[in-house]
């Protein structure tokens, strides 16, 4: 048992999505009861049950499903998990509430995107969850896990639907996309994470999402659990890296929009800068690793920007 476990009772779970420490789901476990956080796709159910069992639990003793937003690499598999959890209520956004109980739309706007090999490969079976077992989360709505209260505050910027989940007991958010993706690769050789914002199709609103990261930091958190991945700490600085990053990704995306190679023009630009900052903050990566583990983040965060920029060009 991890020190993290035995003073807050969190566990990370790998969900196996795409390679190892890429996509992250959270158990909480309070007096015996446990609640998971995000879900991973249907293939990741088998980690999900094993975090269970190894702290002596069982499906029967899991009383929430709380997903951050509906994206498929966060929840694609909760259909089939609240299958196995038959005590189980899924907690969501509004917006998500409608494509957790029929995923119909939910699985097309993903195909577009990725196409439907990938989507039978990585994602697998996406199963509806009946009405009755869903509960929307207005803003600051508190689910209670065996008395341990769990504050679901709205964050817009990633996707209208999301929201992050505030744990009183160890002073730390778990942000979905919110706060970004800081992969453990990527940290330097004194342990500080890096961080980039991630813009994925179709919501990306840069003001939103700056104003979701000031909300986070007012309460002063010790740490953010991040789907990608894992818990971060030193949260001012990365903060204000995000910060930075989001306007300059926007200020590339409206420079993009004047090119008639604007996504190749886009993702060369993503790249560059991403590969320069991890120079900049030491990590023991050289500049080709860098584009290889940010590849699919690189491709959709160019997606993200330019239907944003389409979309603030046509307004």
């Amino acid at each position: 048992m991890d020190t993290a476990f035995a003073a807050h009772g969190i566990v990370t779970i790998d969900t196996g999505f795409q390679r190892p420490h890429f996509d992250a789901a959270y158990l909480i476990v309070e007096n015996g009861r446990a609640a998971f956080i995000d879900c991973g796709t249907q293939h990741s159910i088998p980690a999900m049950l094993d975090a269970l069992a190894s702290h002596g639990l069982g499906p029967q003793d899991v009383d929430w499903l709380i997903l951050t937003h509906v994206h498929l690499d966060h929840a694609g598999g909760a259909g089939a998990l609240m299958r196995q959890l038959p005590n189980a209520t899924l907690a969501v956004h509004p917006r998500g509430a409608p494509h957790m109980i029929d995923p119909e739309r939910l699985v097309a706007g993903a195909t577009a995107v990725y196409g439907e090999e990938e989507i039978a490969r990585s994602y697998g079976d996406i199963a509806p969850v009946p009405a009755q077992r869903v509960r929307e989360l207005a803003d600051g709505d508190v689910v209670e896990l065996a008395g341990r209260p769990l504050l679901c505050v709205h964050t817009p910027g990633h996707a209208k639907h999301h929201l992050c989940v505030w744990d009183t007991r160890s002073r730390c958010w778990f942000t979905g996309d919110t706060f970004g993706l800081s992969y453990r690769e990527f940290d330097n050789a004194d342990g500080a994470p890096f961080v980039i914002p991630t813009t994925s199709p179709v919501q990306f609103e840069p003001e939103p999402l700056k104003q979701s990261i000031r909300t986070m930091l007012a309460r002063e958190p010790h740490g953010m659990y991040l789907t990608h991945y894992g818990r971060v700490g030193d949260v001012r600085r990365l903060a204000d890296d995000l910060r930075v990053q989001i306007d300059e990704m926007v200020r590339l995306a409206r420079q993009a929009q004047e090119r008639p190679d604007r996504h190749e023009w886009l993702v060369e630009q993503l790249t560059h800068l991403y590969v320069g900052r991890v120079r900049a903050h030491g990590a023991p990566l050289g500049a080709e690793q860098v584009r290889e583990l940010l590849a699919i983040d690189i491709e959709l965060n160019a997606q993200g920007l330019e239907i944003w920029a389409s979309r603030e060009r046509r307004a």
